[in-house]
């Protein structure tokens, strides 16, 4: 299919799977164990947003403040690894359509192009990291990203392991020749390449650290002057850590389904979470965000933005930027619809919209 005859995210997704190897299709769709993926948008689906009426709201802005400036909407593209599987120009593709949307795109620890590439598209770049090797290293990351004009720091905190991804095992999945992360060490893609099961959390598991503590946040905290956002949080208790330890923002989030296979919802956590860490950071969500709809839903339950993720995906493997550009087309026309049907002037507003949630 071609992107522009997208009429909604779901046409995207199925001109994903068609178009790239089930192998690959399988690694991005999957999630952990009993693919816990399928509860995020249960959970979505569940949440009601109750409209306002008569608001004289039909002129909408969809701007809105996010960690590190303002952006065209409350949506930055989250971190995900390895996207020239996706397609030859990976991450570059997709950093190109978010700088034409204005909102920030997440360029993770496993990038499959260099930083200074990606930088090169001049978008408003969030780095994210994952503690790989020792303490200097990770301090090297932080400050190359630092060096090319990151504007965010996104602490992925929910990966101590790769889950089990039973697609990924059954397909013995690993990454071609072609595909590395390229920020790290060369040694790690070869490694992972040998042996059965999935490669890729073999190289995870191999690189990772598995024990990491919030003197890892404060350490980071003392390492730059981003704002540093700590993502994959579900506790009110760890979102209010979070901010004793430095965190401008939280996401909230259980990593698309890909990890804590029987954790709830990610939506159903931000309300407690706001709740708890009142105006001290802002809450992020990501985790099933498939339409504008969900931005709504999102803001409505106590977010001030969303991270997309699979979607961004789709895009890349239908049609590069031209497709990504579509992914954010869609979403960022369905909120402007949404917030005006639901009688808000802009993203701020539908933080006072009441929320029903139920079956």
């Amino acid at each position: 299919m071609m992107a522009a005859e997208a009429v909604d995210l779901a046409d995207l997704e199925r001109g994903a799977e068609a178009a790239l190897p089930a192998s690959v299709w399988d690694f991005v769709a999957g999630g952990s164990t009993r693919e816990a993926v399928c509860s995020n948008r249960t959970g979505l689906d569940a949440v009601h947003v109750i409209p306002r009426v008569l608001t004289g709201a039909a002129a909408v802005s969809t701007r809105a403040p996010l960690p590190g400036g303002w952006a065209q909407a409350p949506l930055a593209v989250a971190p995900m690894a390895y996207q020239c599987l996706m397609h030859p120009e990976g991450e570059v593709e997709a950093a190109q359509a978010a700088k034409e949307h204005g909102i920030p795109f997440s360029v993770s620890t496993l990038t499959s192009r260099s930083l200074g590439d990606i930088a090169a598209t001049d978008a408003d770049l969030w780095f994210q990291l994952y503690w790989v090797g020792s303490d200097r290293r990770v301090r090297e990351l932080v400050e190359h990203a630092q060096e090319v004009g990151c504007r965010a720091l996104v602490i992925t905190v929910d990966v101590p392991v790769m889950a089990r991804r039973p697609r990924d095992i059954r397909n013995g999945f690993r990454l071609p020749p072609s595909v590395r992360a390229v920020l790290l060490d060369e040694a790690f893609g070869e490694a992972h390449r040998q042996g059965s099961g999935s490669a890729v959390a073999r190289h995870t598991n191999g690189l990772f650290h598995p024990a990491l503590t919030w003197d890892h946040v404060r350490k980071v905290r003392e390492w730059c002057d981003m704002p540093i956002v700590v993502k994959g949080i579900l506790d009110p208790r760890d979102a209010v850590l979070a901010a004793d330890h430095g965190a401008d923002a939280v996401v909230v989030s259980n990593h698309g389904g890909r990890q804590f296979g029987a954790g709830p919802p990610a939506s159903a956590r931000i309300g407690p979470i706001a709740d708890a860490v009142g105006e001290r950071c802002r809450i992020l969500f990501d985790s099933g965000v498939r339409s504008g709809a969900d931005i709504l839903r999102a803001l409505a339950l106590g977010a001030s933005g969303v991270l997309i993720g699979r979607p961004v995906l789709w895009g890349l493997a239908v049609g590069g930027r031209e497709g990504v550009t579509r992914v954010l087309d869609l979403l960022q026309t369905e909120l402007a619809e949404a917030l005006v049907l639901a009688g808000c002037s802009s993203p701020g507003d539908a933080g006072d919209l009441d929320v029903e949630v139920g079956s």
